[in-house]
């Protein structure tokens, strides 16, 4: 499978701060792949740099063998990469649909815009039935899907998804990571960022560990599920189920 993002060495710093240090990183084609680490490791900054939020110290970002270093995040959104960010970060006095609609802002076609939108309503009908609903008055899990939902609404080639089980019930998270394979089968590459370790390799191809800024281990997901020390750190007694 060849690779659809290359993070090549990329360093980043706040100040004095050292965020990111060396990093190299690959999203083959079609796949899923989840970075793990504890708070403050580096992953939503990793994220941010791709997304061309955070601008890199050193390093380069290969994006369908095309360099996108120092792009903009419009630029670099136009080109397929779209981000749900930790949070949601949705726009709570507009409806569902307006939020969606804002999600299409780089998609020109008329027709693909609708197409984008009868698939959110596919995955999540729940947006459908509230689509003319204020979206601060959904709960966080409908509002997670809101999230998510805006991002495909800009028909991404990579979806980067930053922390979307933070704060959900059990089972909404479930059947939030059903989804996101689903993805997959449908052709979109994911990029997920998760401290819902276990779910995280449960449904991705392969799998990066964070720490302090730093890679500290890497292989495929069904591998990393039996490693020890990952276990320990952040699997604890769920990783032997």
């Amino acid at each position: 499978m060849s690779a659809l993002l290359e993070v090549r060495n990329v360093s980043v710093s706040y100040g004095a701060i050292q965020a990111l240090d060396s990093v190299d990183l690959t999203v083959p084609e079609g796949e899923i792949v989840a970075v793990l680490g504890s708070n403050g490791g580096g992953k939503t900054t990793l994220l941010k740099t791709i997304s061309g939020l955070v601008p890199a110290a050193a390093g380069e970002i290969i994006f369908d063998g095309t360099s996108i270093s120092g792009l903009s995040t419009e630029a670099i959104t136009r080109k397929g990469i779209v981000q749900a960010p930790e949070g949601r970060q949705i726009f709570g006095e507009l409806t569902v649909f307006e939020n969606l609609q804002i999600g299409a802002f780089t998609v020109r076609d008329r027709k693909i815009r609708e197409r984008n939108l009868e698939r959110v309503y596919g995955y999540f009908p729940v947006l459908k039935e509230r689509r003319d609903q204020v979206s601060q008055t959904l709960s966080g899990g409908e509002q997670q899907m809101l999230a998510i939902g805006r991002a495909l609404m800009a028909s991404p080639r990579l979806l980067i998804l930053d922390e979307p089980s933070l704060g959900l019930a059990p089972l909404i998270v479930r059947n939030i990571f059903a989804i996101i394979q689903e993805f997959r089968e449908e052709g979109t590459t994911v990029l997920i960022v998760e401290q819902n370790a276990l779910q995280s390799l449960r449904i991705s191809n392969f799998a990066y560990v964070l720490q302090v800024g730093k890679l500290v281990k890497s292989g495929p997901a069904s591998d990393l599920q039996n490693d020890p020390e990952l276990v320990e750190a952040y699997l604890g007694k769920e990783g032997n189920r």
